[in-house]
């Protein structure tokens, strides 16, 4: 079944008996504490569980010759009745060992009474009793759906217990709360089912009745009650009542009732004249009273109560988790099939909507047609020119419920024009499997002949607006369309002075320079970052990667004729000074941690890497794969990287050249090198990607070549598990 049947089976059971189950929920709180209160009045003597029979039914009937019953209640505490010197039945609490009397049993607490009627029958007779007994089946049901969606929330029975995300507070408690209270609830739901059966009779218990032959009762030999043998062998703690002898006739007996059995004991000579085991559906009936109320401890009596607060806050969180979900709808505007852009969104709980609603809303205000969906409603879109997927991973890896057809769906209708594509995933980093779906959304999108990568994929850790804002700056850069997030308003950040340096523009011919930038004021930055420039004092914005050397900022930019952002920054001059932002691009860091860094880039992708190999202070062994077109286009970087391996800071360096010698690209050195890739990656190393995206599409393909070859997994394994880091456009 997937895991949808069995959302809509939990969600149904619990909206139809949510009213009978809050009403039991209540007074079973309330009845949990009549345990506890008895438990505060007992009258339970040391060493209970250590005494015999032998040791107080020969005292007790010295000192009390009328007794006429003796009984042990649930709490341990021994009562006996007899009748006093006017004839009147009486009962009182005594000490089994001397027969000192202790208090005298009260009737039972008016308010707990009500309190029960209630719980059991809601005042109206057989037909209360049955809706709750029904509810206490439901309730069963509901345990188990639940219990059915979080194993396949948390992939398997063995992770049951494994961490959970606090993605909000209804959802997370729903489920923490939920596996704690797991047994204690199917507990109550379990023995409440039960006794309801038995009280309709749909289980059938026989009574016991003892059957004891009169004419073979012997009077000889006699024996004194404290040698029995039946007395020295019993526990008092064993037992529920004992009917004492009306007389001293021998055909009088001790009746005993036990917690397993019934016995008649000859009063004279002890012997035992019938015995019967009580039949199993008597015991689980005592069993499930026990359980269910809590009566031999107040131990059990608090877990209940707790249990019972907790399917009162269950019943809130899930319709609050519900009303959430269905609060955030899908509007459109314009028909799937006549709009431009179509934004398709996977996420459980409904958080990942809200981010592609704001890029929705703010296309449709743009004067574009916007189409947005659910990923499971992928079909063909005959005039859509872009393509923008936001999903979430569900539980540990898997597609979120609304997009588990979407793989399929992929297959079955692929679209009549090119499209360009963006992926943009929304996880926590506390799973182990951070963004996995996404990475294989847009793996499975790189398959398709129709689909163009307009920017690679990005992530967003824990609803991250920074982590939202990287992509779409990126995005935004690529189609002209100002994008920005409105579900939060995150602290504006200031644009920082920077000063050039040092310009390459005359040193080469080829179109690719080198700017050096010093901030002029102190700001946090690192290698694999994103300078952000506005070259024309408006919205549009231009990213580039920075490499960081020397505390400089260093960026390396492909000169594009009518570029608004590489024309701008060629025409700086030495001392010159601009306003730009940093993006903290916390996903594409050279790694604190790792076995090995490979590191792969094409062009100007090589700027990050530059930086990051002379902050490899630790000389974490790496190499770097390089694509250029010819020596020409490698000759500004040559001195820097010489350096590098001359500090052993790079231990290797692979050089592929496109238009010169073998004539090849830097995919078909990874292809070569395959074993070392899948030994890096099996050995928990890094692999890193920076370039073109046509580059990244090729490196990709290899890469999940190698994966899936050698070690059985996909790439996207290794991206949600951060040993791949791409940052391509």
């Amino acid at each position: 079944m997937t895991i949808s049947i069995w959302r809509y089976s939990h969600l149904i059971l619990a909206v139809s008996s949510f009213l009978f189950l809050t009403l039991a929920s209540i007074t079973g709180v309330i009845l949990a504490f009549e345990p506890i209160v008895d438990t505060a009045n007992t009258h339970q003597v040391a060493d209970f569980k250590s005494i015999t029979l032998s040791q107080t039914l020969p005292q007790l009937r010295k000192k009390y010759p009328d007794i006429s019953e003796l009984s042990v209640d649930t709490h341990q505490s021994v009562i006996i009745k007899g009748s006093n010197i006017d004839g009147n039945n009486k009962a009182v609490y005594v000490n089994p060992l001397d027969g000192k009397v202790l208090g005298i049993p009260s009737p039972k607490n008016e308010f707990f009474q009500w309190t029960t009627d209630l719980h059991r029958s809601l005042f109206i007779h057989e037909t209360g009793r049955f809706l709750i007994g029904l509810t206490a089946f439901l309730l069963l049901l509901i345990s188990i759906s639940g219990t059915i969606l979080i194993i396949q929330r948390q992939r398997g029975v063995k992770r049951f217990f494994t961490k959970i995300v606090k993605e909000n507070f209804a959802q997370y408690y729903h489920v923490v709360l939920g596996r704690l209270s797991l047994i204690p609830i199917l507990v109550i739901a379990l023995t409440g089912t039960y006794l309801s059966l038995v009280r309709f009779e749909l289980i059938k218990s026989e009574k016991v009745s003892l059957q004891v032959d009169f004419d073979a009762i012997k009077s000889s030999p006699a024996q004194k009650p404290e040698d029995f043998a039946i007395f020295k062998n019993t526990k008092l703690s064993e037992v529920e009542s004992i009917e004492f002898p009306f007389s001293e006739d021998v055909e009088d007996y001790y009746t005993f009732k036990l917690k397993d059995r019934e016995l008649a004991v000859n009063q004279i000579t002890g012997e035992i004249l019938a015995e019967k085991q009580y039949p199993t559906a008597q015991l689980l009936t005592n069993l499930s009273l026990d359980l269910h109320t809590g009566r031999t401890g107040f131990l059990w009596a608090i877990i209940l109560a707790i249990a019972s607060c907790n399917i009162l806050f269950f019943i809130y969180s899930g319709f609050a988790i519900t009303f959430k979900r269905k609060a955030k709808g899908i509007k459109n505007k314009y028909s799937a099939e006549e709009s431009k852009f179509i934004i398709l969104v996977g996420s459980e709980n409904g958080s990942t909507l809200q981010f592609a609603s704001s890029v929705h809303e703010q296309l449709i205000q743009s004067g574009e047609k916007s189409f947005l969906a659910e990923m499971n409603q992928y079909r063909v879109f005959p005039k859509a020119e872009h393509l923008l997927v936001m999903t979430a991973t569900y539980g540990l890896g898997d597609a979120p419920t609304n997009a588990q057809k979407f793989a399929s769906l992929l297959t079955k209708y692929p679209q009549t024009n090119p499209i360009h594509f963006s992926v943009l995933g929304f996880g926590s980093h506390a799973y182990p499997d951070f963004c996995q779906f996404a990475f294989e959304v847009n793996q499975l999108l790189h398959q398709q002949n129709w689909a163009k990568p307009l920017v690679g994929i990005h992530t967003v850790a824990d609803k991250s607006p920074a982590d939202f804002g990287l992509w779409a700056e990126a995005w935004s850069q690529q189609t002209n369309l100002a994008i920005s997030l409105k579900i939060e308003s995150p602290k504006v950040e200031e644009m920082s002075t920077l000063k050039v340096l040092h310009h390459t523009k005359d040193a080469f011919s080829e179109d690719t320079f080198m700017l050096r930038l010093v901030p002029q004021e102190k700001v946090k930055v690192t290698s694999g970052d994103l300078l952000a420039i506005y070259p024309a004092k408006d919205h549009r914005e231009r990213l580039y990667s920075i490499g960081l050397i020397d505390k400089e900022i260093q960026l390396s930019v492909k000169l594009h004729l009518n570029g608004l952002g590489s024309n701008y920054l060629y025409n700086l001059n030495v001392e010159e000074t601009i306003s730009a932002k940093i993006v903290r691009n916390k996903a594409f860091h050279f790694p604190k941690k790792a076995s090995f860094v490979m590191m792969i880039c094409n062009g100007t992708g090589i700027a990050p890497f530059l930086g990051m190999i002379s902050q490899n202070k630790k000389q974490i062994p790496s190499q770097l794969y390089c694509g250029f077109r010819n020596n020409t286009s490698l000759e500004i970087y040559q001195a820097s990287l010489k350096a590098f391996q001359e500090n052993q800071q790079l231990q290797q360096l692979h050089i592929a050249l496109s238009r010169e010698g073998t004539k090849q690209y830097v995919g078909d050195l990874v292809k070569r090198d395959a074993e070392q890739f899948a030994e890096v990656l099996q050995n928990k190393g890094v692999i890193m990607i920076c370039g073109s995206l046509a580059m990244q599409k090729d490196v990709v393909e290899v890469l999940d070549t190698i994966c899936q070859e050698k070690m059985g997994k996909s790439i996207s394994y290794f991206q949600s598990h951060g040993q791949i880091l791409m940052d391509c456009y």
